[in-house]
């Protein structure tokens, strides 16, 4: 009896087989517009024979299962072309190629399963293992309870869950395994994709929403107009896709964060236009173009601007943009414009050229004045190219945002793109910069060129570096030569450059200022390096570049550029000025002549050449002493060197303080409350212990209160000599004020609290 039972099930499960393959045959000839009705006898003749062998009494007659297994598969590849007209709506837009397990509405789910009454039928998106057949209310409850309420919507459609094999299987799983194991999924109806989690299949939709992605089967489609969002910088429009500030989530990047690095960008060209016209400039990753929009926008005829991008999209969008600035579009070498006329009647000057190819591509098969580099992340990789091909007293500029490796939080990381070991010291962000700088020497010094920086910046978010490029083997090895190591001390913060040459030195720890390795244990001092040992700023550039600034209205530029002329000059702010004595009408810069808006022809020659005539040399010479002097290396903070129990004097004042004990003093960008100074650590201390004041003088005044001469710094200051003297003299100037002062002791060697 069980056999025959068996029997019935397979044979019942054979009829509904071929009645929905009967079915089909009938739509089929129904869309052909063909009415001959002979293949339906073949399914009838079936029919009767399998209720013939039903009625018979002998129970040797079986089905092989070879036959019921072949049957069963071709119902399975027969069910979504039966429900293709369930799926989606004919006057869709979509392709209707897509998954059984999306629909519009539960009523469509269950059409898949055509539910009767009287028969059972199996689950269209289990397999039969899992859920096995059943009458029509218990599986509109399944597909109800199972599949559509954890469906995921996107535009009036359902991915609902699936658990057929449409996942590949894992290896480790065989036998009854394989189908206890088969994981349920949901079929992505843009990329046809199988995600597992509900809440990955969410921002997997949302991340093809965010990239303008709203077709399936990779059929990529931009986001509706509507969806665009109009973003005004610096008199220049673009258009932003949804998410623009987030990186991961969209093809045409753009960031407000990064409208200072885009001002300095500007200014950095707008004085090489000043130098030569017309040059030609390149923007290698434009994104949404914005930056060489604004190039092309207030330098016009000065420049020949080339935006780049690999990504198709972004390259739609930069021309989009460009129409919507009224400026032409040349790709290449060829316009494109349909015969488009550009605004108050220039037609060459507002040209830009948009190429969709590899940065390092461009950068190697064409020649280029300036060249930027702003990719996501570092920018090592397209250094080779970008020094391969630039020309002469050429600028490059690049972009770095990998400040997590930068900024020592990603150490590893660090050494693998720069190959530099940087640790986290207060001085973290010059670091940074002149381990940039560092990879630029290294990879021009390959091209046999030299390089002259220009200006580094490291902000909160990137850090820019700026650079001229000078060609020939000699500016290369004097580049090269400026790359040292750099001896840190862990405890007292003191730095140095190590010496030139190669010789290896015994003790290299005498080199440090401090004598934290005598009296403290083990070692006291890391190596840190290689990195960029010479200026990081000019300062007829950087003047010049505040020039241009005013000159266009950046205003969030203006201020930075002024701590930046400060730094380079290693001066307070009282003494900037815009103008300084002769610093237009003689700039100097890598060793030859620029020429400036302020110097005439007879004067100077373009292009660093140079005249033979008394009045030049001497030029020459007095600009050499004017600069020949290079701001300190590194800066102190002077939080960080705070005395405990002791108010510091303000910032200002202790900049004059140091000035006038004879150091060179200033205010740096990288901190707001860092000393630029040449003055030692030892010395740093001992200006910033004589101007600070107890902070409980009540209590101090209570107990007894010490001379200066009795005035004790540390034993292990090598120039305790020297702070008991200051000391001294600083109580003989309160004339017969009492000076309260602590008595204990501050070594040099003491970390910083």
């Amino acid at each position: 009896m069980a056999a025959l039972e068996a029997a019935e099930a397979a044979l019942e499960a054979a009829e509904a087989a071929l009645g929905r393959r009967q079915e089909q045959q009938e739509k089929e000839e129904e869309e052909n517009h063909s009415h001959d009705h002979e293949g339906g006898g073949e399914p009838a003749a079936l029919n009767g024979l399998v209720s013939e062998n039903m009625k018979s009494k002998n129970a040797d007659v079986k089905i092989p299962e070879s036959e019921l297994e072949a049957e069963d598969r071709g119902a399975e590849e027969e069910r979504p072309r039966e429900s293709d007209s369930n799926i989606l709506d004919l006057s869709s837009d979509y392709p209707r190629d897509k998954h059984i397990s999306i629909q519009r509405h539960l009523a469509d789910l269950e059409k898949l399963a055509d539910l009767r009454e009287d028969e059972r039928k199996p689950c269209p998106l289990c397999p039969e293992e899992k859920f096995k057949a059943c009458y029509s209310h218990k599986l509109h409850r399944h597909l109800q309870n199972l599949h559509w309420k954890v469906s995921v919507e996107f535009e009036g459609y359902r991915m609902c869950i699936c658990h057929l094999s449409c996942r590949p299987v894992k290896p480790n799983l065989v036998g009854d395994q394989t189908l206890s194991k088969m994981g349920a999924h949901y079929h992505c109806i843009i990329c046809s994709a199988t995600i597992v989690r509900r809440t990955d299949m969410i921002g997997h939709i949302n991340r093809h929403v965010n990239k303008g992605e709203t077709e399936s089967r990779f059929s990529t489609v931009r986001a509706p107009k509507s969806s665009y969002k109009v973003v005004k910088e610096s008199a220049t429009d673009v258009q932003v896709l949804p998410n623009h500030s987030t990186p991961q989530k969209t093809d045409s990047y753009f960031n407000p964060k990064m409208k200072l690095n885009r001002q300095l960008i500007f200014c950095a060209l707008a004085v090489l236009a000043g130098e030569r016209k017309p040059i030609e400039c390149l923007d290698a990753f434009g994104a949404t173009g914005i930056m060489g929009l604004q190039w092309a926008k207030h330098l016009r005829s000065s420049v020949k601007v080339t935006i780049n991008d690999c990504n198709e999209n972004s390259v739609t969008m930069i021309k989009e943009n460009c129409h919507l600035n009224k400026m032409k579009v040349k790709l290449n070498s060829r316009e494109e414009d349909n015969g488009e006329t550009v605004g108050n009647g220039e037609e060459n000057s507002d040209t830009i050229e948009v190429t969709k190819m590899d940065a390092n591509v461009v950068m190697h098969l064409r020649s280029f004045d300036f060249i930027h580099l702003d990719p996501f992340g570092t920018s090592v990789n397209y250094l080779d190219s970008a020094f391969r091909n630039v020309r002469n007293l050429g600028i490059v500029s690049l972009t770095s945002t990998d400040i997590s490796s930068l900024y020592a939080k990603a150490q590893h990381v660090a050494l693998r793109h720069y190959g530099c070991n940087i640790v986290r010291t207060e001085y973290y962000k010059e670091l940074a910069a002149r381990a940039v700088i560092a990879a630029v020497t290294r990879a021009a010094a390959r091209c046999n060129k030299g390089i002259e920086v220009l200006l580094a910046v490291a902000l909160e978010h990137f850090v820019l570096v700026v650079v001229r490029v000078l060609r020939g083997p000699t500016p290369a090895d004097d580049s090269a030569k400026k790359v040292r190591y750099l001896i840190h001390c862990q405890w007292c913060e003191e730095r140095v450059f190590q010496k030139e040459g190669n010789m290896v030195e015994e003790n290299p720890y005498q080199q440090l200022p401090c004598d934290c390795h005598g009296s403290m244990p083990g070692k006291t001092a890391v190596l840190l390096g290689p990195l960029w040992s010479g200026a990081l700023f000019n300062t007829g550039f950087l003047r010049r570049m505040l020039l241009e600034a005013v000159q266009y209205g950046l205003d969030e530029a203006q201020p930075l550029l002024k701590t930046l002329v400060c730094e380079a000059e290693c001066t307070t702010p009282k003494h900037f000025s815009i103008h300084s004595p002769g610093d237009e009408n003689k700039q100097e810069e890598c060793g030859v002549y620029i020429r400036t808006p302020n110097t005439s022809a007879e004067s100077y020659l373009v292009h660093g050449k140079r005249k033979s005539e008394e009045v030049l040399r001497s030029a020459a010479k007095r600009q050499r002493a004017e600069h020949s002097a290079e701001h300190p290396p590194f800066y102190y903070n002077i939080h960080r060197h705070s005395i405990k129990g002791m108010n510091m004097p303000k910032l200002n004042k202790f900049l004059n303080y140091l000035s006038e004990a004879g150091y060179r003093v200033s205010r740096t960008h990288f901190d707001p409350m860092g000393v630029r100074t040449n003055a030692p650590l030892v010395q740093f201390k001992t200006v910033l212990m004589k101007y600070s004041t107890p902070t409980y003088v009540g209590a101090q005044a209570e107990g007894p209160v010490h001379l200066p001469g009795e005035i004790q710094v540390g034993e292990e200051v090598p120039a305790a000599a020297v702070i008991k003297v200051e000391e001294a003299e600083v109580a003989e100037d309160k004339s017969g004020v009492a000076t309260t002062v602590f008595t204990e002791s501050y070594p040099t060697h003491c970390a910083a609290e």
